[in-house]
């Protein structure tokens, strides 16, 4: 019983160590995208707190990558998504309101 639970924790970590960087790539691709989005709705302008949040939370995850450390490579790049979002969502509504 014993020996079975040693070889599947083995077949568990060989599974997960060569997938940080295939998650952590579809993490970073969204972000990118929606910071992309975010930009080009004047972002920079018109909710710069998020918008820079992301952009910096989007450079530390490649940086994380970089040093494979994708666990947390994919949480910045995850929190550099939810930032984007949020964003894009204040640029629209930036752009709904009616000029004073």
């Amino acid at each position: 019983m014993k020996r079975l639970a040693v070889a599947a924790a083995a077949i568990a970590l060989l599974g997960t160590t060569g997938c940080g960087n295939f998650f952590y790539a579809i993490y970073s691709t969204g972000a990118t995208s929606k910071l992309e989005t975010a930009q080009a709705l004047g972002a920079e302008k018109y909710a710069p707190y998020h918008f820079y949040y992301a952009q910096e939370h989007l450079w530390k995850a490649a940086e994380e990558a970089a040093t494979a450390d994708y666990g947390d490579a994919i949480d910045y790049a995850d929190e550099a998504e939810k930032a984007a979002d949020e964003a894009i969502k204040l640029s629209k509504a930036a752009h709904e309101s009616p000029s004073k």
